[in-house]
């Protein structure tokens, strides 16, 4: 996956990057079936054959890792696939091994942890999303020689080591784009703003304290931009239900809206549905979705980046090093480029220099603590 910088070097950092069902592939496996252990097979065994000399010039490593994704699944463009491409890059660069398991609810969470936590072959247990959290407090404490790795939540454990994201950071930097955008008469690739209109919208999936932190940080960065901004902000109830996240996007954009921004997972896909339809812009989360949805490249302005690739390579780079500590907090936000904002790949180059200087110097306020981005609603 390419990665352009913008306004940092986001992606030049240490790395390249319910009722559910454990899978290989398409094949689906119930947890609750006893059976369930003897169908779960590793996702890289097509893989290994693919070239000889790949092989070759692959470390092997005995780890075996198990990847339990968060609600809405791989195939997201976004939170979840974010992690499976740092997982991807785990293997490519260490030689290890990996187990997928995706819930449908959270619910199924309980039953992935323990199965991955009780199968002696699995070295870690790395879990996307902050809905593992209540299940694997009591799991890492029953299973307390199995080494854990949680992101977007924290566990206290010695065998946890968990990932957190200032994600308000980030989604400032993209708010204060928004807001600069829709002040300014713009036309690029397939759309164009209303100057006349000062509104810039929100989308959320599941409304949650962590999507409020993208909510209040976008909504302050956008009236850092113009105060008497109009920010409408609204929430699926869903990480997968594009129906949803278009019919509400195009709301925002019938009534004035020059940019949308998502945090919505696989609901966003029809945040950008909306955009292309209304001729105007939108904005991407977790990963580069100019690249992830590329049919959509042309009204994506802007991703604000979360890297939970990152998180998952480190870990497990941690676990094949033999340096993994558990029981640490890894709080991540611009100025340990953990987050941050990316121009989208037709916009590049194409943006008012006045707009991208104005970014660097808010983004550089912001790490020098002069600019302090809430991270709730209440501190707007």
């Amino acid at each position: 996956m390419r990665r352009r910088t913008f306004l940092t070097t986001v992606g030049a950092g240490t790395t390249a990057a319910t009722a559910g069902c454990l899978i290989d592939d398409d094949e689906e496996v119930d947890p609750d079936d006893d059976t369930a252990d003897d169908d779960v097979t590793d996702d890289t065994t097509d893989d290994a054959d693919d070239t000889d000399d790949e092989a070759d010039d692959t470390p092997e490593s005995d780890v075996t890792v198990g990847m339990i994704y968060s609600t809405g699944g791989l195939g997201d463009e976004s939170f979840n696939d974010m992690a499976h491409s740092g997982i991807e890059q785990a293997e490519a660069d260490f030689g290890i091994e990996y187990q997928n398991a995706e819930p449908d609810a959270p619910a199924d969470m309980n039953d992935m942890q323990r199965q991955f936590a009780g199968d002696d072959d699995i070295d870690v247990v790395v879990c996307i999303g902050f809905d593992h959290e209540a299940d694997l407090i009591d799991n890492a404490e029953e299973f307390a020689d199995t080494q854990f790795v949680l992101v977007d939540a924290v566990v206290e454990a010695d065998n946890v080591a968990s990932y957190v994201f200032r994600e308000h950071e980030g989604s400032f930097q993209v708010g204060h784009l928004a807001g600069l955008l829709s002040a300014t008469e713009y036309a690029h690739g397939g759309g164009e703003t209303d100057p006349d209109e000062a509104t810039v919208g929100f989308v959320g999936g599941e409304e949650t304290s962590l999507i409020e932190r993208f909510e209040a940080g976008y909504i302050a960065g956008a009236q850092y931009a113009d105060e008497d901004i109009e920010t409408p902000s609204a929430y699926a109830g869903s990480w997968n239900d594009p129906t949803t996240g278009q019919e509400i996007a195009a709301s925002m954009y019938d009534d004035g809206a020059d940019v949308v921004y998502h945090a919505a997972g696989g609901t966003g896909g029809g945040v950008f549905e909306a955009a292309q339809s209304a001729e105007r812009f939108a904005i991407g989360v977790d990963d580069d979705q100019s690249v992830s949805a590329e049919e959509f490249s042309d009204v994506i302005v802007a991703s604000m980046i979360k890297r939970v690739d990152n998180a998952v390579y480190e870990s497990v780079e941690a676990i094949v090093e033999e340096t993994f500590e558990g029981g640490q907090v890894n709080d991540l936000g611009l100025e340990e480029e953990g987050v941050g904002a990316i121009i989208g790949q037709d916009f590049e180059g194409e943006l008012p220099e006045e707009i991208v200087d104005a970014l660097e110097e808010s983004r550089e306020a912001i790490i020098d603590g002069e600019i302090d981005v809430p991270d709730d609603l209440d501190g707007l």
